[in-house]
């Protein structure tokens, strides 16, 4: 964005407009195609657009009183300075709140107070100070810019802390699908882009951005994607969890997506699942069993009075409950499965289904289980027969602790 706007200043043309942002998209998109749904690109150019776009519709705005006596002591005293301040960070905020909220779960609502508080600093004494130090680099003076620099630095980090601590300064947000973020862009876009008042429409795929989002269910059962961690929705709406291992990476990714509080470490975490040798059991709000598999003997208890079982290994084929197994989140990373309305069941929403293959997201190739004489001699016995079922585990489902 920056080599387009300095080639323009270089030609005499006007650098910041609308076909600087649509030029440096295109060459980024050129260069990189899967940067559209990086959070990176989007919340850059999200911000970018917006603020060009109300820089070119305030601009009149702003000439219009400026030759007026007040307008002349107003900017000797900064508040022009303070007022563009103020909603430049609050326009590239909301510009880039859908965004954060998807990918990163939370929102900042104080954000445009820490701006006003670091940014006259950063402009003032941070990025001068790294120029001087640059300059000064070959004649061995840039120590004494460093250090001035520094000092800049750790205001804008004790701004930073002191926002933070602030009551509600973390917004938590839960997880919504990719339907209300096009939604919310395609507002943004007719915002910025028309030119007649007919811009304003776009709040009204902003407002139904928000409806869906606000609106967007939420999952019963969660299984992480190396299927160590399972998450269960319990009769006090809360999740529940089981972990082996001690990862607690998947725990606090889940805890961010659906807007829970709670640190990972927290005892409470498992409140709700059962153990033993076995396995785990947890109850869902309707009471129904869902079941983790320690030991195969498990299953012949789980398999008649659990809805989901998860497990490592392989269940017995007759077993009636809904089995989530290695094989299954192997090819389809993570899963999250919902109750039904009508009670009778449930649907299994993967982080990769099968018929999602993209260049930057290859489909995962699928597993081939090894039979039992995939590798034996061509003289070696046969097989066993069919119906005769060995319940000897496999050596790729054995655990550290088997």
């Amino acid at each position: 964005m920056i080599a387009i706007v300095l080639v323009g200043v270089v030609l005499d043309r006007p650098a910041l407009t609308l076909r600087t942002v649509t030029i440096a998209a295109l060459v980024v998109l050129f260069l990189s195609p899967e940067a559209v749904v990086h959070p990176s690109f989007q919340m850059s150019f999200a911000a970018t657009l917006a603020l060009i776009a109300a820089y070119a519709y305030g601009q009149p705005l702003a000439r219009a009183g400026a030759n007026s006596p007040l307008a002349t002591r107003a900017a000797l005293w900064g508040v022009k300075e303070i007022v563009s301040l103020l909603l430049a960070s609050l326009i590239a905020g909301l510009a880039t709140t859908p965004y954060a909220a998807y990918h990163f779960h939370r929102v900042a609502p104080y954000g445009v107070i820490a701006n006003l508080l670091a940014m006259p600093v950063v402009s003032a004494w941070v990025m001068p100070m790294g120029i001087l130090g640059v300059v000064a680099i070959p004649f061995g003076f840039d120590t004494f810019f460093w250090r001035q620099m520094g000092y800049g630095i750790e205001w804008m980090d004790t701004v930073a802390l002191w926002v933070a601590s602030l009551p509600g300064a973390f917004g938590r947000v839960t997880s919504f699908g990719a339907g209300p973020l096009l939604f919310a862009t395609a507002g943004l876009l007719v915002i910025g882009l028309l030119k007649t008042p007919l811009r304003w429409s776009g709040a009204a795929f902003v407002v139904l951005a928000l409806v869906l989002a606000a609106h967007t269910p939420v999952p019963d059962v969660l299984v992480a994607a190396e299927g160590r961690t399972v998450a269960v929705r319990g009769a006090n709406g809360k999740l529940a969890f089981h972990r082996t291992g001690s990862d607690t990476f998947a725990t606090s990714e889940l805890l961010a997506s659906y807007a829970d509080g709670r640190d990972v470490n927290a005892k409470g975490l498992g409140e709700g699942i059962a153990c033993d040798p076995l396995g785990c059991i947890g109850k869902l709000a309707d009471g129904r069993i869902v079941s983790y598999v320690l030991a195969p003997d498990a299953f012949e208890d789980d398999c008649r009075r659990a809805a989901i079982i998860v497990a490592t290994r392989d269940a017995p084929p007759d077993c009636e409950a809904i089995v989530i197994g290695r094989k299954q989140w192997r090819e389809q990373g993570a899963l999250a499965l919902y109750r039904n309305r009508n009670g009778s069941g449930f649907s299994i929403e993967p982080a990769r289904p099968l018929n999602h293959d993209r260049p930057w997201a290859p489909r995962a190739a699928p597993h081939v289980a090894r039979t039992a004489n995939a590798d034996a001699a061509p003289n070696a016995p046969a097989a066993p027969p069919a119906s005769m079922h060995d319940v000897t585990p496999r050596s790729e489902d054995l655990q550290a602790d088997d």
